[in-house]
């Protein structure tokens, strides 16, 4: 089971460029019952493990934007080194239901803000002022959330990026890919030294996973991304809202 959770996972990540965390916390949580505060260690793990099988073909077919990645990190990684100590804050005070909400508010917000977006039409002005620095700022709010839940560096970080760069859609998303990657990578480790993991989860996930990545780089210029996202953001609201029912009848059996 968890090798097939790696390779849908991973397929995702390298179809659309997003889903790592997004989908590996809730799938843990629900599924497998890890405890949320594992799940977001083991998910960043796993985010960082697929995307560097996915990176190094950015870089060879030269999609990753250096400059403007520099200006993702300049905000990313003291969001997501912040997001990962309010995590422990709370796990540590034994608010797993309260984690559990939190998460769960996390990705109705996010997944419903992304199925908004996906009307949008896809237009993207190349002459457009290239206002890369202002991502510096952007992306500080993002690693938080990174650091926190696992979630939302590519998909948020791919709306960043189409928003305020006139970077080609393939720059789009090996720039996006390389910026989760890092920060995933720095999340992980911050989660390693403050939480207990499962390595043998990790090991089996990540197995699933580079076949998954290798499939989906493969057949990445033969699916269109963004139906396949869409789906994606409407199973995650779902996921999401399960998140806070469930908590909401942790909550209400206590009162």
């Amino acid at each position: 089971m968890q090798y097939v959770i790696g390779f849908v996972i991973a397929l995702f990540i390298a179809l659309t460029g997003v889903g790592a965390g997004t989908i590996t916390v809730p799938i843990l949580v629900l599924f497998l019952k890890v405890p949320a505060h594992i799940a977001v260690g083991i998910g960043l793990m796993f985010a960082a493990a697929v995307k560097l099988i996915l990176v190094p073909a950015q870089i060879a077919h030269r999609n990753v934007a250096w400059r403007t990645l520099g200006y993702m990190l300049l905000g990313g990684v003291p969001g997501v080194l912040l997001g990962a100590l309010c995590l422990r804050g709370l796990a540590t005070a034994g608010s797993e239901n309260t984690l559990d909400a939190i998460l769960g508010a996390i990705l109705v917000l996010t997944a419903s803000w992304q199925i908004a977006y996906s009307f949008r039409p896809m237009r993207q002005d190349r002459n457009a002022r290239d206002r890369s620095p202002l991502l510096a700022w952007l992306m500080f709010p993002v690693g938080a959330e990174v650091g926190f839940s696992s979630a939302g560096a590519g998909a948020l970080g791919s709306a960043a990026l189409l928003s305020l760069t006139p970077l080609p859609p393939a720059q789009v998303v090996g720039t996006d890919i390389a910026f989760g990657f890092l920060v995933s990578l720095i999340g992980s480790g911050a989660h390693w030294l403050s939480f207990s993991a499962d390595p043998g989860l990790l090991l089996q996930l990540i197995a699933g996973g580079a076949a998954g990545a290798i499939g989906g780089t493969l057949l990445s210029t033969r699916v269109p991304r963004r139906p396949l996202r869409f789906v994606l953001w409407v199973w995650l609201l779902i996921l999401g809202g399960q998140f806070l029912f469930n908590s909401y009848h942790v909550w209400a059996a206590t009162r």
